[in-house]
């Protein structure tokens, strides 16, 4: 139990250090303005209508990090930095959502497995932690005899490990989607190219300390079963 707190500090803190690296970087590359003189808004309208895209609705949003594109009702959510702002950051972020809006007019896969399976991930994100540990001590207590619930919490995990893993690929296929286009209406010139680029890498790397996070706890759950069922194994053959 000691070890499960411990892992999911590091992979807390990991994620935090990441996030304030991210906020940071929105905050440097919101200095650069675009020679465009473009806002996100104007930016995302005109790649979607260069795309043949015409459905979908854009809106600002408050906050900070809350940027989307709802599949559900075809809307980009911009927040109000993005929507209004003329920068590189307003460049990045709005194109990436552009970059899913075209992704669902494709009728990508990936996509549209991840979208099915996001109703079952918010059950799954609800209960999984609270089986896992009332399962762990369940487990300790009955020295690995009961498992069924940790069995459980594992399983529904498990689920939240695949949308993780699978989230990867959309993603950066929704960044390369969106650099493909600057690239080619020539929307940054020069080294605002490359700036969007880093901040859309970057902005990956807190989607791939996630994965990796996850997969390291799926890995340890499955291990204390693993040596648990090694351990029984032993006692029935000494019997």
């Amino acid at each position: 139990m000691n070890f499960y707190y411990f892992i999911t500090s590091i992979i807390y803190i990991i994620n935090h250090i990441i996030n304030i690296f991210l906020r940071n970087r929105l905050r440097f590359y919101s200095k650069f303005y675009l020679k465009s003189n473009m806002s996100g808004r104007e930016i995302a309208e005109k790649m979607l209508i260069d795309n043949g895209i015409n459905d979908v609705k854009i809106y600002p949003v408050q906050g900070e990090l809350v940027d989307y594109y709802d599949p559900s009702d075809k809307t980009i959510n911009l927040s109000e930095i993005v929507f209004y702002g003329k920068n590189i950051v307003s460049a990045a972020i709005a194109t990436h959502e552009c970059g899913h809006a075209l992704q669902h007019r494709i009728k990508d896969n990936l996509l549209k497995f991840r979208n099915n399976l996001s109703t079952i991930l918010n059950f799954s994100s609800r209960v999984s932690n609270i089986s896992i540990i009332s399962g762990l001590i369940i487990f300790y207590n009955s020295e690995g005899r009961e498992s069924l619930i940790l069995k459980i919490g594992i399983g529904l995990f498990l689920l939240i490990v695949i949308f993780s893993l699978i989230t990867l690929p959309i993603e950066f296929n929704a960044s390369d989607r969106a650099l493909s286009w600057l690239k080619e209406k020539k929307l940054v010139k020069g080294n605002e190219y490359f700036q969007v680029k880093k901040l859309l890498n970057f902005a990956i790397m807190t989607y791939i300390i996630s994965a990796l996070g996850n997969l390291t706890q799926l890995t340890y759950f499955m291990s204390i079963l693993n040596n648990s069922n090694s351990n029984n194994s032993d006692n029935i053959n000494d019997d």
